[in-house]
């Protein structure tokens, strides 16, 4: 017995070698993985999650907005300069990685390595919708500005409350406030089904021979030998297992910041999580439902987050049609929502510590404007749902809890220490052995270009046999598109057929 016992310890602590080990089966994880198995075949792969399937922590359906984002709606990615004008840079940024999603999502329905791009992605009118002389005002210039450049054509404008009864009738309906009011309409936005396509993404893996682990917990991370050990725990049976690899991507969502942490690589200080949890009303009447089509997004209140812009949402999940309206925000001390009520204090480490506490200084009214969220009662949830919808009724409107979002806190020039960041960043080893995704929005939608990015720093030298390659797939790589109308429309038009997205009144089809 003693001897057995000996055996099995020794034989569950063997090293299992690979080349490539990613931790997290979300879109991220997904979108690295299928890149690498087109440009590099022969590399062995091995994928570990904790929980049960893939997609269902972030890149769940129930757990973002479901917007393909490309800056079309959002008007948190359009800012207003002090002489008037309108800052569009970010939105055309954004609207550029968009794409990039777009000709990789084509490129493997083309391949037919994903199939039915309908049960991912749906054609949705994006529309911004406001309040107010001042708001009207702002959305007239943003409109004028963005429908003069190539990527956003076609883009609409109207405060005539006539037509805005034909865009937006659920809207419209019951309001009787004298207010101006105004939205622009563009026909060329998507509904994203992140969680379906994460799937999607990991059977074609199955498919190539990558070794995809669920319910297994990856518990350490550290160098050995020149490559990176991965201590995992199998969680159903509770066996420890090590791998290697020379290459480790955590894509864990709010999980990657401990996992991180355990590298201990230099670029890994100083850096802090600030997790913020977000619910969404969904609406359970198919009648109310059918009488909206569109994302609509409106502006963020005074003091809210960027996260915190409020939408009301047509949304495609399980080939049904369905309402969402929000996010509400909201506080866990979790970092994921299958996480644990220490994972915010645990993150706190002695390099980082006098950043988070900066970060808490500075954020007062972030955290004043969440514990508001968090004590909003369901009537007073309702009373911001009719400002969308006047005749909005309570019986016809369900609470979901939607997931964990992470936004980085790290030291910057601009910011100072203990700056809250917005957005979605990696963080790289020098040497490029171990990258780590962190942060949010617009996160999965520009998950090809944020996967081509962490390529660049971890493979510069394989990237250089690769090109010929990721050039085929993404026609634009390296290329910008707003300085290239007539490949911007060439893209947009086969994507839009190939996705079975929308081509009209875009002045493309």
């Amino acid at each position: 017995m003693q001897i057995q016992g000996i055996r099995k310890v020794t034989m569950s602590n063997i090293q299992k070698k690979t080349d490539v080990i990613l931790i997290g089966a979300g879109v991220m994880s997904a979108t690295l993985g299928s890149l690498l198995k087109t440009l590099a075949p022969e590399w062995e792969i091995k994928v570990f999650e904790k929980l049960g399937n893939a997609g269902e922590e972030s890149s769940n359906e129930w757990n973002n907005a479901g917007t393909g984002h490309s800056a079309l709606c959002e008007l948190n990615y359009t800012s207003e300069k002090s002489d008037g004008s309108i800052d569009i840079s970010k939105a055309i940024k954004i609207n550029e990685q968009f794409q990039l999603s777009r000709q990789f999502w084509s490129y493997l329905v083309n391949s037919n390595l994903i199939r039915r791009p309908q049960d991912f992605i749906m054609p949705i009118p994006h529309m911004s919708f406001v309040q107010g002389e001042k708001n009207v005002t702002f959305l007239k210039k943003r409109f004028k500005t963005l429908s003069n450049n190539p990527l956003f054509k076609g883009m609409e404008f109207s405060d005539d409350p006539e037509k805005l009864k034909e865009w937006i009738p659920l809207i419209m309906e019951g309001r009787t406030s004298n207010e101006p009011i105004a939205a622009t309409k563009i026909d060329s936005g998507t509904d994203v089904n992140f969680g379906a396509l994460t799937r999607m993404l990991f059977d074609h893996l199955k498919s190539k021979n990558v070794e995809i682990n669920y319910k297994h917990r990856v518990k350490d991370i550290k160098r050995a030998d020149g490559s990176w050990e991965v201590k995992v725990q199998d969680i159903d049976s509770g066996k420890i297992e090590y791998h290697t690899a020379k290459f480790v991507f955590i894509g864990g969502g709010g999980g990657s910041l401990p996992l991180l942490q355990k590298t201990g690589i230099p670029e890994s200080k100083h850096i802090g999580g600030f997790p913020v949890s977000g619910l969404f009303m969904v609406c359970n009447n198919p009648e109310v439902a059918r009488q909206h089509h569109a994302k609509v997004y409106g502006k963020a209140k005074i003091g809210a987050p960027p996260m915190s812009v409020p939408h009301l949402d047509t949304r495609y999940i399980a080939g049904k049609k369905t309402l969402l309206f929000g996010p509400f925000a909201g506080f866990s001390p979790k970092f994921l929502k299958t996480g644990s009520n220490l994972d915010l204090i645990g993150s706190v480490k002695l390099n980082n510590v006098f950043t988070m506490l900066s970060a808490g200084v500075k954020q007062m009214a972030l955290t004043k404007y969440l514990i508001q969220q968090v004590m909003l009662s369901n009537e007073k949830r309702m009373e911001e749902l009719r400002e969308f919808i006047p005749n909005a009724k309570s019986e016809d409107w369900d609470l979901v809890v939607a997931g964990q979002r992470v936004q980085v806190i790290k030291d910057t020039e601009a910011g100072g220490r203990g700056t809250l960041q917005f957005g979605t960043e990696v963080v790289t080893a020098a040497d490029g052995s171990i990258a780590a995704l962190l942060g949010a929005s617009p996160g999965a939608s520009t998950a090809v270009y944020v996967m081509l990015d962490v390529l660049e720093k971890c493979f510069p030298e394989q990237m250089k046999v690769w090109q010929p390659k990721i050039k085929e797939m993404i026609p634009s790589y390296g290329v910008s598109l707003v300085e290239n109308a007539d490949l911007f429309r060439e893209i947009y038009t086969s994507t839009a057929r190939t996705l079975g997205l929308t081509l009209a009144r875009v002045g493309l089809g």
